[in-house]
């Protein structure tokens, strides 16, 4: 597997994910459909998708979640702290859209730069 595969799959996919999170932002949390048929509790699953996603918005689970992940992933070397890292951007991206943009932002741009960081070579003798 050519080394450079990793990066290209994740530089496609994370545009897709920030196109699905915009979409459950305004499709789902922000269009004023939903207020109304959520009026009767258990009658829709999307109604109940809507108020657990609040309540993790609300309490700032998903951007805890990728700033932890990210801040793991700073700590751990080789693949381990890529893909970790990669994880912290699976959660920041969300929760940038979803109202959590200041412990987000860091997430993200930890995450980031754990991406671009060169191996540190080893040394032998």
């Amino acid at each position: 597997m050519p080394r450079s595969l990793p990066v290209i799959v994740l530089l496609l996919c994370l545009p897709l994910w920030l196109a699905a999170s915009y979409g459950v932002r305004y499709g789902l949390m922000e269009d004023a459909q939903w207020v109304g048929l959520c009026g009767v509790p258990g009658e829709y699953w999307q109604c109940q998708l809507r108020s657990l996603l609040g309540l993790a918005i609300h309490f700032q689970v998903i951007a805890w979640a990728g700033l932890g992940l990210a801040l793991l992933a700073q700590l751990l070397a080789g693949r381990a702290g890529w893909i970790l890292a990669a994880l912290a951007l699976l959660f920041g991206i969300p929760a940038l859209v979803l109202y959590t943009a200041s412990i987000a932002v860091f997430a993200v741009v930890l995450a980031g730069l754990r991406l671009v960081r060169q191996p540190v070579p080893s040394k032998l003798g």
